[in-house]
């Protein structure tokens, strides 16, 4: 039997004309007004400059969504903190989708010198593997995906390393896994097949593995599924429901998963599937795309819509609520939980007039808010937060329970826009990684070159 909590979520209004842009576990949901521009210049894919077979790891690797431990924190120590000038940029790179209706808001993933990001052509789910530090490209694969076109027919869902492999799941459900050294398939599924229905605007969840599975929202027949990481062998189905955005992760010490799906944050036995509890939270569009966020037994959800937020103490049979508030309301940007505290950015993502805020974990109490970085996404690195915001300035900031420093900056890092940058930044070893649709930019946050 479905153990369900029943936790409402709040007034939620919309206009019909708002056109919404679903892209989460990738790290990102956004809403606009009318139109998006989607595309601009573009060059064409270079040849492959080389058949190394060495696959290495760094110090400071970004393997998946939200980073090394799925927290969105950094490994990288020793950044620069003086930005005069600017950052260096080390390259970039505007051939990652090829179309006009092609974009793609997935975020690379980095081990060792080799850099993982998706890409797309008109029909066709495109993995690039690129040198990490100059941005030559290493090797290409692509799977064949008919894909809606609607505010990008590309990959929301960032990949997953997990040792010699990397895991893609496209915008049509296609989950591939792949050797990183050469881009050869080792299995390739499609969650259509076993009943698999994406939500509205395409699969957005960024694959999860634990231990020898790997784990996606997939909709329809099944909320969740796993499947044998090795050999793509379905796992387990878990009971039906609707998918959402946000990407699963783990709690318990990995003995269960949390989705964020439609009717609300599922939490499943990590090894059957089982539906443990439910705990429902409903939005406006079923647009549930912020990671939940696990600290100890409490995880955080939070959604737009003036929905909220919502933390839950979580117990092997139920959770309790601790807090629903309108306080913390953040509609795709994931929040990092340092000391007890929640920071991140609250608010819709069509416009740069949200706020980032501090919020105490325990009892929802809004410590400040600041609008000085305006509306976007962060990551936490070397004691600081790096934000972007939506016009693409970037920032280094510092914060503590008593309010918000702002250290560096770096304006229009991404040059002019003509819509908004909603893909988060990457920090691997020394490196930031800035994603633009079909743009991929690198910059050394280090105080001297990288090699």
């Amino acid at each position: 039997m479905r153990r369900r909590m029943w936790v409402g979520a709040g007034a939620m209004g919309a206009v019909i004309t708002i056109l919404l842009l679903a892209c989460s576990g990738c790290g990102t949901v956004g809403v606009l007004m009318g139109r998006i521009k989607l595309a601009g210049p573009r060059a064409p894919i270079p040849e492959s400059v080389t058949k190394d077979k060495i696959v290495n790891k760094g110090a400071a690797d970004w393997p998946k969504w939200r980073g090394p431990d799925g927290t969105g924190k950094s490994n990288s120590r020793g950044i620069r903190t003086n930005w005069d000038g600017g950052l260096p940029e080390l390259w970039k790179v505007a051939f990652l989708c090829q179309g006009k209706k092609t974009a793609s808001w997935s975020t690379p993933v980095v081990q060792g010198d080799r850099l993982l990001v998706p890409g797309r052509d008109t029909d066709r789910d495109i993995i690039f593997c690129l040198h990490a530090g100059t941005g030559a490209l290493l090797w290409q694969g692509s799977d064949f995906a008919p894909a809606p076109a609607g505010h990008g027919s590309g990959a929301r869902a960032t990949p997953c390393i997990d040792d010699d492999r990397v895991y893609t799941f496209g915008r049509s459900g296609i989950l591939t896994c792949r050797r990183i050294v050469d881009g050869s398939v080792i299995w390739r599924k499609n969650v259509g097949h076993t009943g698999g229905v994406a939500p509205k605007w395409g699969h957005s969840s960024s694959p999860l593995v634990l231990q020898n599975r790997v784990i996606v929202q997939t909709g329809g027949a099944a909320v969740a599924m796993a499947y044998d990481k090795m050999t793509g062998k379905v796992l387990w189905q878990s009971p039906a429901g609707p998918a959402a955005y946000g990407a699963p992760v783990p709690a318990g010490g990995g003995k269960r998963v949390l989705v964020f799906a439609g009717e609300g944050l599922a939490c499943l036995d990590s090894g059957s599937g089982k539906e443990l509890w439910l705990a429902r939270w409903e939005t406006k569009y079923g647009v549930n795309a912020t990671t939940p966020v696990v600290a100890g037994d409490v995880v955080v959800i939070s959604s737009g819509y003036k929905a909220g937020g919502q933390a839950l103490r979580m117990r092997d049979d139920g959770a309790d609520v601790l807090w629903t508030s309108t306080t913390y309301a953040s509609q795709h940007s994931d929040p990092i939980v340092i000391d007890g505290y929640l920071y991140g950015y609250s608010g819709q993502s069509y416009q740069n007039k949200g706020d980032f805020v501090c919020v105490d974990l325990g009892t929802g109490t809004e410590k400040w808010r600041s609008n000085e970085v305006g509306w976007g996404t962060t990551v936490y690195v070397d004691g600081h937060f790096l934000c972007l915001d939506i016009k693409g300035n970037l920032y280094l900031v510092k914060a503590d329970t008593k309010g918000l420093t702002r250290v560096a900056e770096h304006r229009e890092v991404l040059g002019r826009l003509s819509a908004p940058a909603w893909t988060c930044p990457v920090v691997a070893n020394g490196r930031v990684y800035l994603r633009y649709m079909q743009r991929l930019h690198c910059y050394n946050l280090m105080p001297s070159a990288i090699k």
